[in-house]
């Protein structure tokens, strides 16, 4: 990526913008604005400066929270799910009930992994579906 820009027969030198193109991955062939912190040209928003209110920037947080369809929420359910079935993955093998292999990649956050039949029993009892919670 080139930091600056030569031009009228390297008479002028600045800095140049460093945004890049999704399409051809090219660096922006325009001068970076002067006062710009992240060295971009007007069009790629030099003259942003960002929220100064503290509400102002609690705004934008929450608003960049949203990734296509996914809320914070919506990850947060999924993830407690993704516990529950690997949970349920565990009592299966510990209580022999499946011959298959086990289910590869990274475990979810707030996986605690269930080895033993004591902890099959306590995690059975624990489960807010069992008949005899609250007894």
């Amino acid at each position: 990526m080139e930091q600056f820009l030569v031009t009228a027969n390297s008479k002028i030198r600045c800095l140049r913008c460093t945004a890049r193109s999704k399409r051809s991955g090219l660096q922006c062939g325009r001068p970076a604005m002067r006062q710009s912190k992240t060295k971009k040209c007007n069009f790629h928003g030099g003259k942003s400066t960002g929220p100064k209110t503290i509400e102002g920037r609690q705004r934008i947080s929450k608003a960049n929270l949203v990734h296509g369809d996914e809320t914070l929420q919506k990850r947060r359910e999924r993830q407690k799910k993704a516990v529950w079935f690997k949970q349920v993955e565990d009592v299966m093998h510990v209580l022999n009930m499946t011959t298959g292999g086990r289910t590869r990649g990274a475990k979810p956050n707030g996986y605690m992994p269930i080895r033993t039949f004591d902890e099959v029993l306590r995690w059975v009892l624990d489960n807010p579906l069992h008949p005899n919670k609250g007894v």
